[in-house]
């Protein structure tokens, strides 16, 4: 996640904390101060929110070794000021496994919850455990409520947090998984709402911040879905522009100019002889001509290939190589020849022409509709 800064790695994962996060520590040790509490009991605050988002740290390493366990690994765990995200590489599609994922989470909180409790019963004694005074109170018995509280606002029905991922693997098992995502997405944007009005009424700026979360987050979720069932099974070569014109390493900026002000093509791939060598965008192209590069070669202002794919891979695939290594076009090779070129936008139209074939269908009356 940009604007994130490593901070080290815990069972193979990367562990990184959101430059937003310290804005939160400095708000709490202003808040302490203004209100006139010492210095320890600033320290004291501060101290509870990291030992919290701690156990927010545990609680994303949840999912990630249960999804390791199917086989999904992590990129990565990213401390936020709202808790935290632990970015699979893929969501399960399987309901049993994402249900086993979604839960491991909470199930974390809730044994941090337990351990915590049984050690202050065996250390001190009932009245220690019970002990959770907003102001003052005992440490320890704070965090074990915060950790009993984490696992049930996790586990509310508000997709795409964990409550709303087992709603999903739930209704999955039953139904198509685009649908069942789609009926997920819309009670967690009907949840985001309830959020935004408690928020209002209490001028609770945080769970405000929640509710557009959950909102947006519902929204890009099915969205995502979507566009991964419309692209499912579906090889490149069914999408990728054939049509399309070539540089040579040894053209000059002004023959790449030309094509580009002549025709619609924004990327040239690069080849020597019929060896694809690099990629020239129309980027490349205008930074040359603002630095007064005009005489330089496209061998000078290409960039390395991205990663080139094959004609039959599948276009899901893909769609989420180029989104993931923020590659804009791909060349397209078969049998290492250069067929065609794929692009984002590309990839966008086909699948509203799809969306448009699929919309006239339904709305083309049918046989008997026709003479009735």
């Amino acid at each position: 996640m940009r604007w994130s800064g490593r901070i080290g790695q815990i069972a193979g994962i990367d562990i990184y904390i959101h430059w937003t996060f310290w804005i939160l520590i400095l708000w709490l040790l202003g808040v302490h101060l203004v209100q006139g509490q010492s210095v320890h009991a600033a320290v004291q605050g501060v101290g509870l929110v990291l030992a919290v988002f701690g156990c927010v740290v545990l609680h994303e390493l949840g999912h990630a070794l249960a999804a390791r366990r199917f086989g999904i690994q992590t990129r990565d765990i990213t401390i936020l000021p709202i808790g935290g995200v632990a970015r699979l590489e893929r969501i399960p599609e399987e309901p049993a496994q994402e249900l086993w994922v979604a839960l491991a989470g909470p199930m974390v909180n809730l044994v941090i919850a337990a351990g915590i409790f049984a050690l202050q019963l065996f250390a001190h004694s009932w009245a220690s455990a019970t002990d959770l005074r907003v102001v003052g109170g005992n440490f320890l018995s704070k965090l074990m409520a915060i950790n009993v509280g984490l696992a049930l606002f996790n586990l509310l029905p508000a997709f795409p947090m964990d409550g709303g991922r087992v709603v999903r693997a739930l209704l999955a098992s039953r139904f198509d998984y685009a649908q069942a995502t789609q009926w997920a997405a819309t009670l967690g944007q009907v949840m985001a709402f309830l959020f935004g009005a408690v928020g209002l009424l209490a001028g609770n700026f945080w769970l405000l911040f929640i509710a557009l979360f959950v909102y947006l987050g519902a929204q890009q979720e099915a969205y995502a879905v979507q566009i991964r069932s419309v692209l499912r099974g579906v090889p490149v070569r069914s999408a990728m522009i054939t049509q399309f014109r070539s540089l040579s390493s040894e053209d000059p900026l002004e023959r790449a100019l030309s094509e580009l002000i002549s025709g619609y093509q924004q990327d040239f791939p690069v080849l020597e002889g019929s060896r694809l060598v690099g990629l020239l965008t129309r980027s490349d192209v205008l930074r040359a001509l603002s630095e007064g590069r005009r005489e330089a070669r496209v061998a000078d202002l290409m960039r390395p290939i991205c990663q080139a794919v094959d004609d039959l891979e599948m276009l899901e695939t893909t769609y989420q190589r180029m989104q993931e290594g923020q590659c804009p076009v791909l060349p397209v090779l078969r049998a290492g020849t250069l067929v065609g070129l794929i692009t984002l936008e590309n990839i966008a139209e086909w699948m509203m022409i799809q969306s448009a074939l699929a919309a006239g269908l339904k709305a083309r009356p049918s046989f008997q509709n026709s003479f009735s």
